[in-house]
């Protein structure tokens, strides 16, 4: 628990405002601990085949993939037979493999067939100038606008896509203002692809929610790891309680919001976040 003495406000949370550099820097990677876990994410969420079929169907085109890894030392042991193997093992997330999964599931939401892509906000004359699409040229094609929605790669029931399209609508991505049904880049697209992988797995709309906002955490470190910050010093929330529902909504996870709501509060206690790195990019 910690102790309010090194905070300058009636408590410790709420009314915080400053804070010593050191107890900043504690409760940081305190908090950061919790949203990061060093051991990792273990998902209920397996690729299975879709790998496979991807590259069946030249959504993934082998020499291309493997060509964007060869100056960064290859592909991870865990997903070096990816391209060839199907892969039944759920998925464990870490902050060293986040890279390779967005881009292992980029092509999974991008190409997969759903009914109710027809109303998507890229099914239209931009199709081929988004980030998701434009930006995918990883496959036979020289712009993956040609894949969208286009193979059944993950056979998804009428049920299972009414729950994937109700949760893509509800989550939204900190690297912009869309949720992820409007998969305008590769974030967008990679977790519209884990969710229908998740939905075709048998996982339920609670554990939709956490998966998304674990692989949401690992891909997107500097927002999550604040936003659990903001949660822990403004709200008296610690991570572990917070309803992913609530994160993964538009407040906390769309760019716009996200700012207003949680960087601009903790932008007004000093010493409270070290320097940030670079965030997270939008392409291979």
């Amino acid at each position: 628990m910690l102790k309010a003495g090194p905070f300058s406000g009636r408590s410790a949370f709420g009314s915080i405002r400053s804070i010593t550099p050191e107890a900043g820097r504690a409760l940081f990677d305190e908090v950061a601990a919790n949203a990061l876990p060093t051991a990792g994410f273990r998902s209920r969420i397996a690729l299975q085949d879709s790998v496979l079929k991807l590259v069946a169907e030249g959504g993934i085109d082998p020499r291309r993939f493997a060509a964007v890894y060869e100056s960064r030392g290859g592909l991870p042991v865990e997903l070096r037979y990816i391209l060839i193997w199907p892969s039944h093992l759920p998925i464990h997330l870490t902050a060293e493999n986040a890279g390779y999964y967005v881009n292992l599931l980029w092509p999974v939401g991008l190409a997969n067939y759903m009914s109710t892509n027809k109303t998507s906000p890229v099914n239209g004359g931009s199709l081929f100038n988004f980030a998701s699409t434009a930006g995918w040229t990883l496959g036979k094609e020289e712009n993956g606008g040609a894949y969208f929605n286009q193979f059944r790669i993950v056979e998804l029931t009428p049920e299972q896509e009414a729950l994937v399209t109700r949760v893509a609508k509800s989550t939204f991505r900190p690297c912009c203002n869309n949720s992820t049904f409007f998969q305008d880049c590769n974030h967008g697209s990679a977790l519209f692809g884990l969710l229908q992988l998740g939905a075709s797995q048998g996982l339920t709309e609670d554990d939709l929610y956490e998966e998304a906002l674990a692989f949401n955490s690992f891909w997107f470190p500097q927002v999550y790891v604040q936003t659990a910050l903001y949660f822990k010093v403004v709200q008296g929330v610690d991570w572990a309680d917070v309803d992913p529902r609530i994160v993964m909504g538009a407040r906390y996870s769309a760019l716009g919001p996200w700012q207003a709501t949680v960087e601009a509060q903790l932008a007004k206690i000093p010493d409270l976040l070290p320097e940030q790195e670079s965030g997270a990019s939008c392409g291979t």
